[in-house]
């Protein structure tokens, strides 16, 4: 979600910004491929690697959140009341979240590859599943919507900040990419909420449901980057 050509204002890293990136490197040890215990034989190690995908893919997911406050920091620079505010809130909800993310994918893997990844977590009924998409909606759309409040909150310093139009389409479009997140995570949790709590002819189809909506995403990306270049076109060429 970056934002090419746009100047850092951020230039130098103040302690909310050193606070963040420790409590995100935090969370990063705590998703440690075995956990806190050190494979003892080759049977542990062989089945500690088998949650690598699992990890791979919350490693992923938590450093995107990262990238895009390291990015807000270092092209705004903000340091006031409600951007620590907003940050600490982040780093909360990374660091309650980061197992039952770890969880969800586990999960994932472990159902895509008939239970050669490990899942390491006991379904018993349909509302497992359900709890499983409704946990990753929540964590998943409320580290979106407070990084939306971080580029909002840009966005009303717009003044104070001096950012000229080119800047200011740039951040109105990343304000709209990371305003996606949320959005998308509500539907997915609206979908989870459907998924019925015994089987029956409609589980099938609605078990995955919430999961593959996420895909959305992927196209709306291109979709919003598209209209930035667009809005970008319209502008005056400077002399």
């Amino acid at each position: 979600m970056g934002m090419p050509g746009v100047p850092e204002r951020g230039d130098k890293t103040t302690r909310l910004e050193a606070f963040v990136d420790a409590a995100f490197a935090f969370a990063l040890t705590l998703l440690a491929i075995a956990g806190d215990h050190i494979p003892t034989s080759g049977e542990e190690l062989w089945s500690a690697l088998r949650g690598l995908p699992a990890y791979a893919a919350s490693f992923l997911l938590i450093v995107r959140f990262w990238s895009g406050h390291a990015e807000w920091s270092r092209r705004y620079g903000l340091d006031d009341a409600a951007s620590r505010r907003l940050s600490l809130l982040l780093v909360f909800l990374v660091l309650v979240f980061v197992y039952p993310m770890r969880i969800v994918f586990a999960v994932l893997f472990a159902s895509l590859s008939n239970g050669f990844f490990p899942a390491n977590f006991a379904m018993t009924s349909f509302r497992d599943v359900s709890l499983l998409f409704l946990t990753f909606g929540v964590a998943f759309g409320s580290l979106g919507a407070v990084m939306a409040l971080l580029y909002r909150h840009a966005w009303r310093e717009r003044d104070r900040l001096g950012l000229d139009p080119r800047e200011r389409i740039e951040l109105r479009m990343a304000w709209l990419q990371w305003a996606l997140i949320p959005a998308v995570a509500l539907i997915s949790i609206l979908l989870a909420l459907a998924i019925p709590a015994t089987r029956d002819s409609a589980s099938g189809w609605l078990l995955g449901l919430p999961g593959f909506i996420y895909f959305t995403l992927n196209l709306a990306t291109p979709v919003v980057r598209r209209a930035t270049r667009r809005q970008l076109a319209l502008l005056p060429r400077e002399a």
